[in-house]
């Protein structure tokens, strides 16, 4: 808690995790202002429970029976929260003193219902401030009762994990933005990259055709005219069929985000979504002949 935030505010935080102990701590600490912390595991065998005990977190196991809802949704619909206001964060996330002050004026408003945070990422020693990957907007801070993750539908044979880790909150309300950026220390190596992409990958190809199917509003919606997580939906939407898709990611992180202003982590970081790219696209090739061989159709 900074030393000008004086009382704890009264806030809920929501933290899902499994085996965390190396970054709760600090994400703890960060969220220290808030008057609910509750960090929902996935029955970790590290310290996750001890770093969560310490710092005086109430902690829920979430036990997944690989269908709907997810951890984040259900812990939304389930806990019995002592406040209105909700913040979500993740265990490689750190709420700054800055950030923190505008939550707490954030949260006295009646006009408003949530708020997208911004996300800087710490990659290769540095942060990364173009890319396409600063700002990075979600909403993260709302009224729990107003918000719900969407519901993408995929094979249960798919390993996609119990959290839900790509998908958007869909807020009945209103939304504005706080600028004080969130530090995300998610990477820190191209080990840690390339091992949590390459699961993101199969997730996303398993979700490529259906993430773009409203289906009677659990999905966000993806319009060129909406809010920047829609219009990056909608920028996929384009993208899912046109060739070349990994030299085109490359050329749109790299080129039009300006990757190139952050230097050699620029670089790494651009060159890395293109192989992320490339593995989608031989995933969802993968999947559709699978499918076509065990339904003995041709493709």
């Amino acid at each position: 808690m900074s030393e000008q935030s004086g009382a704890r505010v009264p806030l809920s935080v929501l933290v899902p995790v499994k085996n965390e102990a190396a970054n709760l701590r600090d994400c703890l600490a960060s969220v220290a202002f808030a008057q609910e912390i509750v960090v929902v595991d996935s029955a970790s065998t590290d310290d996750t429970q001890a770093a969560a005990e310490a710092a005086g977190a109430r902690i829920v196991q979430f036990v997944w029976n690989g269908k709907f809802p997810r951890k984040k949704n259900w812990a939304l619909e389930s806990i019995r929260w002592q406040h209105e206001w909700v913040l979500i964060v993740d265990a490689d996330e750190r709420v700054t003193p800055e950030l923190e002050r505008e939550i707490s004026q954030a949260i006295r408003r009646t006009d408003v219902d949530g708020f997208y945070l911004n996300r800087r990422f710490w990659f290769l020693g540095g942060w990364i401030n173009h890319c396409g990957y600063f700002p990075s907007w979600n909403l993260r801070l709302f009224r729990h009762r107003l918000g719900r993750y969407e519901r993408i539908e995929i094979d249960d044979n798919i390993a996609s994990g119990d959290n839900e880790v790509h998908e958007h909150v869909l807020l009945k309300g209103r939304a504005e933005y706080l600028p004080a950026p969130m530090e995300h220390y998610a990477f820190p190596n191209i080990a840690t990259f390339v091992e949590k992409h390459n699961r993101y990958s199969t997730w996303e190809a398993a979700a490529s055709a259906k993430v773009h199917q409203r289906t009677g509003g659990k999905t966000l919606r993806a319009t060129p005219l909406g809010t920047p997580v829609e219009r990056k939906r909608w920028l996929k939407k384009l993208a899912i069929r046109v060739p070349c898709r990994p030299s085109l990611r490359f050329l749109y992180h790299y080129v039009w985000k300006q990757g190139f202003r952050d230097g050699y982590r620029g670089w790494v970081l651009c060159r890395l979504l293109a192989w992320y790219e490339r593995t989608i696209v031989l995933k969802e090739r993968e999947m559709k002949n699978r499918s076509c061989n065990s339904n003995a159709v041709p493709c």
